[in-house]
């Protein structure tokens, strides 16, 4: 929309000696510049502005989703117990935030560590078919 090329610069500069004078074109400059220099910092504020207004208004849709969430599970679950009847200590940790959020867990990540202590520790199939690299230990062997 604003395009100025060299050809026009080169008018503008020449145009602006003649009427202003080269003895007070460094001033001219200098008041120009500081011009600029208000216009982009107040447009800087006023973007600033907007963008808190919109982070603003994505946090409070968050809250608001969180907490019919919230409402939702604690219409499910009033007595504070899991759809196994279980107690909160045994639910995964996303599961465990809506309720520590109601102050139904006292320390969510305490009950999220005996979870996962309770849980049976996970092995990876052995695979005695594939070769092993030099950096591998060697394979068990089979008389110990």
């Amino acid at each position: 929309m604003f395009d100025i090329g060299a050809s026009e610069l080169l008018v503008i500069v020449v145009v602006a000696i003649l009427v202003i004078g080269p003895k007070d074109m460094p001033r001219a400059m200098r008041t120009a510049g500081r011009w600029i220099g208000k216009m982009r910092r107040m447009s800087s504020h006023f973007r600033a502005g907007l963008d808190e207004m919109v982070r603003q208004a994505e946090i409070e849709e968050m809250e608001e989703q969180w907490s019919a969430r919230n409402k939702e599970i604690m219409a499910k679950y009033p007595d504070g117990t899991t759809p196994e009847g279980g107690s909160p200590e045994n639910l995964l940790p996303s599961e465990m935030e809506p309720l520590a959020a109601a102050g139904e867990v006292p320390d969510a990540a305490a009950a999220a560590e005996a979870a996962i202590k309770r849980a049976a520790p996970v092995k990876a199939p052995e695979h005695a078919d594939e070769p092993t690299l030099p950096l591998d230990p060697p394979p068990p062997s089979k008389d110990s």
